[in-house]
């Protein structure tokens, strides 16, 4: 490792700023652009901040004394405003080096409040410690007060948590935990352990096997191992975002989860099929469209399988399709099928830029009629897309 003296040309997604080295580009974290730094940097891309030489005006104090240690957060010596617009920025460019899709038009921006946000977190477990992981590092940083970023309820059921460890109720063998939220009822799932955990720990806890999650449009079950929206300000604002304000034939839910999108939209179309894999998700789905009275046809197969089995041109396409896929994007397969398939309007809500971009380009039979950056996430890089497409 040396030590370098270098200027900060900009953010790159991936929450560290770009810099160069005789040519060479190297990642630096915890730095605005525009500002001198010294770094520590040996041949990884990634080199370590020593100090801010002439920092940016824009810099500020961040809220969280952990910011720079702990790796959950990248972004808090930065404004929340200047966050949002350079994710903007950041999304833009993604799509055009991936996707080489320039897009001209405006990005529109959803925000919320940018601390107080997640309904859940998941946090790492050592010699009687709870917390974080160091960035890039196995090594545990402990949570001693709040995490900004976390919810009152999320930060009460975290020094819950933290004054069990030392009872001899506690397994020493678990190692890392998540806890979800509703901001009344607390949910604990053992997602690292050496061992099974026995159920009277999760009674001990208190924990709820499944939360009602209230929301303007619904009230959602969300069983142990289904997944939910984390940012607890804008669950309602991105699904309105991302639907159409009216629909007359068929829609399909793709990557349905517990029927966040597909109950809204069962009230917006004549017919909804929810596509969905997981099997707890799939049974919070069925309970949670049977308790709204929504008649939403469920399906538990693989995305690319069921979309194999349309027929398309035929007349079988829907009108509306809203893909909602993991970080790893829809895939060659998906994209592939909607191509055939060719419905009249598609929105797929990404929470990878870079994939995103991808899935873009290979959709060629469709022209981007707007997006949306819609940041769940303040505080860190990430970013949830909105891209709603018409055909061609």
């Amino acid at each position: 490792m040396s030590q370098h003296d270098v200027s900060i040309d900009k953010w790159v997604y991936g929450g560290e700023g770009l810099a160069r080295i005789d040519g060479r580009v190297v990642l630096v974290p915890s730095v605005l652009p525009g500002e001198t730094v010294r770094i520590d940097s040996g041949k990884d891309v990634h080199a370590s901040l020593v100090e801010v030489l002439t920092p940016a005006a824009e810099r500020v104090t961040p809220p969280c004394p952990l910011f720079t240690i702990c790796g959950g957060c990248h972004y808090q010596h930065a404004p929340y405003e200047y966050q949002v617009a350079r994710k903007v920025e950041i999304l833009r460019e993604q799509l055009q080096r991936v996707g080489k899709i320039k897009f001209e038009g405006a990005i529109d921006v959803i925000s919320g409040p940018p601390l107080g946000y997640r309904n859940r977190a998941q946090f790492h477990v050592a010699e009687g410690k709870i917390g974080y992981l160091a960035a890039r590092s196995h090594e545990l940083v402990p949570v001693e007060g709040e995490c900004p970023v976390s919810s009152p309820r999320l930060n009460q059921a975290l020094t819950e948590m933290r004054s069990r460890l030392g009872d001899p109720r506690f397994p020493r063998f678990v190692q890392a935990v998540e806890i979800f939220t509703n901001e009344t009822d607390v949910q604990i799932n053992v997602i690292e352990s050496e061992h099974a955990v026995a159920r009277r720990f999760y009674e001990w806890c208190e924990s709820k096997q499944a939360i009602d999650y209230q929301t303007s449009f619904g009230i959602f079950r969300v069983s142990s191992k289904s997944f939910f929206q984390v940012n607890r300000f804008l669950v309602e604002k991105l699904v309105e975002a991302a639907l159409p304000k009216e629909g007359r034939g068929s829609a399909l839910d793709l990557y349905a989860g517990v029927g966040l999108f597909a109950l809204p939209m069962a009230r917006r179309f004549r017919s909804v099929t929810a596509v969905e894999t997981g099997s707890s998700a799939v049974h919070d789905l069925e309970f949670n469209a049977s308790r709204a009275e929504l008649p939403v046809k469920v399906e538990q197969v693989r995305v690319e399988d069921y979309l194999e089995r349309l027929q398309g041109a035929s007349g079988t396409a829907p009108e509306f399709v809203l893909a909602d896929p993991p970080r790893a994007g829809l895939g060659k397969d998906v994209v592939g099928h909607l191509q055939r398939l060719a419905p009249p309007r598609l929105t797929i809500v990404s929470c990878d830029p870079a994939t995103l971009a991808r899935d873009l380009a290979g959709l060629t039979g469709y022209q981007i009629e707007s997006l949306t950056m819609v940041d769940l996430f303040p505080q860190t890089y990430h970013l949830e897309t909105i891209a709603r497409l018409r055909r061609s």
